[in-house]
């Protein structure tokens, strides 16, 4: 089947490549028929029922060139995908698009795009490294921090004759106040509560309410204005500030059951210590898993370490551009705009973007040693590997994994799926042949140095240690330390 697009590729300055891309004629076509066919769902023309009008009558009436620009639009992006997966590269920032004229019928559409991507690492060693390994280690504080966590998953609500406080729940009836504004029924609705039950020191209740009833006792009655987040579900009220009456009318405490056999055996267990004994047990095998983490980690920065990557500025730029969009993303899941983050932090979007460079120059250097290691051992994951990261997928779906493995085929999708595993896989082959060393001798380690080293951080110093060994009759090289 031919390809929608073909793609030539041009190596730039500065880890930048520019692609032409020319898009097949019958490619533009089929999406002037598609976009035709979608418009004719919505045109009613006489002498055709809704959805049935010819897409070659579409075309003739509101025109070839009008519907070929709206499909290009849409499926830009996907154009530009496949130009990346023909060009085998991994783009870094946002493309640069010159799109030419709109070709007549029979032509293909010509597009240029120029993009930053990932350098190219020149590898070293990257086997056999030594690596600094700590031991999966728990502590009594940890111990009690945890069964701590469980008194408070058994905690009772005792109503509580005295003001509320912040770690108390209240028992609330809340209202708009007259006047608050134009509301749709579901607004009001939602504003209408009765015996309403809220945790002072919950993150989710929304800014100035745990602030008007700490200190509000049962039978007192608050004001409080909120403002709701702009992506809040009701679209009446989001990013509106909406006046609310408060009632409290009852205020509870959380009582926590003492550390003793009684609260063992209701989680359980036999006696306290068989509590204790399991918390540790889960602790370590935790710990246990965090190390490792960190030893896959440690180990890809020594093999970035031994390798020579060439990261420009820009590139190092625009992944931190990509990484703040990242967090800006997040946050706006959580109801929380850039422009709230931005009060709170107290930083400008240029000040953050600044101190993510160094986030940023780290990410490149190890995506670019990952992918080198990708090449140098021709890692490509099995379709066994493949069956089992989408099986949990799988199982939720009450599909089998080869069928998620067709969809995502299908739907161009297989490639990143493909390449995280890939991905993970180089990382796995660098940290099993690595050495685990102790973090005290590695730390050790760095104390020592070598002339080299010392010439390039101080050429001068050198020169006056030199001038004091010939004097001496001592000879150089081997391990230094400082006090020799």
């Amino acid at each position: 089947m031919r390809n929608a697009v073909e793609t030539e590729l041009t190596q730039l300055p500065e880890s930048r490549v520019r692609l032409q891309v020319q898009v097949a004629p019958q490619e533009l076509e089929q999406r002037i028929e598609r976009k035709a066919r979608d418009l004719s769902k919505t045109v009613k023309l006489p002498g055709f029922r809704r959805g049935k009008v010819p897409a070659q009558l579409l075309i003739r009436r509101i025109g070839r060139d009008t519907l070929l620009e709206e499909a290009v639009q849409e499926t830009l992006p996907r154009w530009y995908a496949e130009a990346l997966q023909q060009a085998d590269i991994v783009p870094v920032g946002d493309p640069e698009v010159s799109l030419g004229a709109l070709p007549a019928e029979g032509q293909a559409l010509q597009l240029s795009i120029e993009v930053g991507v990932l350098p190219r690492a020149t590898l070293r060693r990257y086997r056999g490294l030594q690596v600094p390994r700590r031991e999966p280690a728990v502590d009594e504080r940890q111990i009690d921090e945890e069964v701590q966590a469980l008194r408070e998953r058994l905690a009772r609500l005792e109503t509580a004759d005295r003001p509320a406080q912040a770690d108390d729940f209240v028992v609330v009836d809340h209202e708009p106040v007259q006047g608050a504004g134009r509301l749709d029924p579901e607004a009001a609705s939602l504003l209408t509560r009765r015996d309403q039950l809220l945790d002072l020191g919950a993150d989710d209740l929304l800014p100035g309410f745990a602030e008007a009833l700490i200190g509000a006792g049962a039978g007192e009655a608050r004001t409080v204005e909120v403002e709701f987040p702009r992506n809040y579900g009701a679209p009446s009220l989001a990013g509106r500030r909406i006046a609310l009456n408060l009632t409290v009318k009852e205020v509870k405490s959380r009582e926590l059951p003492p550390v003793d056999e009684d609260l063992a055996i209701d989680l359980g267990f036999d006696d306290l210590q068989e509590l204790r004994d399991d918390v540790r047990s889960k602790l370590e095998e935790l710990d246990r898993r965090r190390v490792e983490a960190e030893f896959r980690e440690a180990a890809l920065d020594a093999a970035v370490a031994e390798a020579e990557v060439q990261v420009p500025r820009s590139l190092i730029d625009a992944r931190a551009r990509e990484m703040w969009e990242r967090i800006l993303h997040s946050l706006a899941h959580s109801g929380v705009s850039k422009e709230a983050y931005l009060k709170i932090d107290g930083r400008s979007e240029e000040q953050i973007v600044a101190q993510l460079r160094p986030d940023s120059e780290r990410a490149l250097r190890r995506q670019a040693v990952v992918a080198a290691v990708i090449e140098a051992e021709g890692i490509a994951p099995s379709e066994q590997r493949l069956e089992e990261a989408v099986a949990g997928t799988a199982q939720e779906r009450a599909e089998e994994p080869a069928q998620i493995l067709k969809e995502l085929r299908k739907t161009g999708r297989i490639e990143d799926l493909t390449d995280d595993l890939a991905a993970r896989e180089a990382v796995e082959l660098i940290a099993e042949h690595a050495v685990a060393i102790s973090p005290d001798l590695a730390a050790a380690r760095e104390k020592l140095w070598t002339p080299e080293r010392e010439r390039d951080a101080d050429a001068g110093s050198l020169q006056q240690e030199g001038e004091s060994v010939q004097q001496t009759g001592q000879s150089g090289g081997g391990l230094w330390t400082p006090g020799r």
